[in-house]
């Protein structure tokens, strides 16, 4: 496979991702509202960014790595709380929609140097 195409997978991975995240989240009848509240606030991480880039990306990378969002929906599983899946639904959506528009995981060079920009 040739790197374009690679991206391409990449990017329908993402896809997948934000389409299946989103349709749980509804299928389950969670909050329009709160989706859209909290859709975005994983950008947050981006704020250390202001401390310096290695910071900024060891911030951004662990507010935007699916190991994390899938162990917040597992602890929402296993205590029958539906605020953890909740917020783990939209976080994996957030994450899948950052994806799929090219946003990957942070390089500490720069913000703009990600695992995407390196297929």
């Amino acid at each position: 496979m040739n790197i374009i195409s690679n991206k391409i997978l990449l990017h329908a991975e993402g896809l997948a991702v934000f389409t299946l995240s989103t349709y749980f989240y509804f299928y389950l009848e969670f909050s329009w509202l709160m989706f859209i509240i909290l859709l975005f606030t994983p950008d947050l991480a981006a704020l250390g960014y202001l401390k310096n880039n290695h910071f900024g990306s060891i911030l951004y990378n662990l507010f935007h790595t699916y190991t994390v969002t899938v162990c917040v929906i597992i602890a929402g599983l296993l205590t029958s709380n539906q605020l953890p899946l909740m917020i783990g639904l939209i976080w994996t959506a957030h994450i899948g929609m950052d994806r799929l528009f090219g946003y990957g995981l942070k390089y500490p060079k720069k913000f703009q140097d990600t695992h995407l920009n390196r297929v």
